[in-house]
């Protein structure tokens, strides 16, 4: 793929989890969270987003989230679960992003607040009718996605890099 490639990343917060005696690294899913999930596959779909990779933290909860939200989709992409994206801040997740392979288009991201939206907000630098002030508003809930679209290479992601072209959350 050239340089001037159009690419999409898919920064999606995990699903509603419970608050349980587990390490937070273990808490599953809350049954709110297990409905959620694959409302959020289905809106990818019908997004028209066709996932290359997905990176999903190792947290309980974004592997559960993924597990419910992929069942949805028409073709499983590649799956790599990756231990830094839990808990990681924004400088480090787009040093993760920079290492995407140069033949995906699109990225989707499973990952934590406050990361998620911090990054989503970092890469766009213009958006797409009200999604950055939505999503300035309404914070990133669980179950959140943002679409930031850019040209150019993985490792050419940057801050303001992007234009935001979707937010959506479970109350949209």
């Amino acid at each position: 793929m050239s340089v001037d490639t159009p690419r999409r990343i898919v920064l999606l917060r995990h699903a509603k989890a419970e608050w349980s005696q587990e390490s937070d690294h273990e808490r599953p899913l809350a049954e709110r969270g297990r409905r959620d999930a694959p409302v959020v596959g289905r809106k990818l779909v019908d997004s028209g987003i066709t996932l290359d990779l997905a990176l999903c933290s190792t947290a309980a909860r974004t592997r559960e989230t993924w597990k419910l939200a992929v069942h949805e989709m028409p073709r499983r992409p590649r799956t790599v679960y990756e231990e830094r994206l839990y808990e990681a801040s924004p400088g480090e997740l787009i040093a993760l992003i920079n290492e995407t392979p140069d033949d995906v288009r699109d990225l989707l991201v499973v990952g934590h607040n406050p990361g998620m939206h911090a990054v989503a907000d970092a890469l766009s630098d213009s958006a797409e009718g009200d999604a950055l002030a939505r999503m300035h508003r309404g914070g990133f809930p669980t179950a959140a996605f943002a679409v930031v679209a850019f040209s150019g290479t993985w490792k050419g992601v940057e801050h303001g890099v992007g234009r935001l072209v979707e937010y959506w959350t479970p109350n949209d």
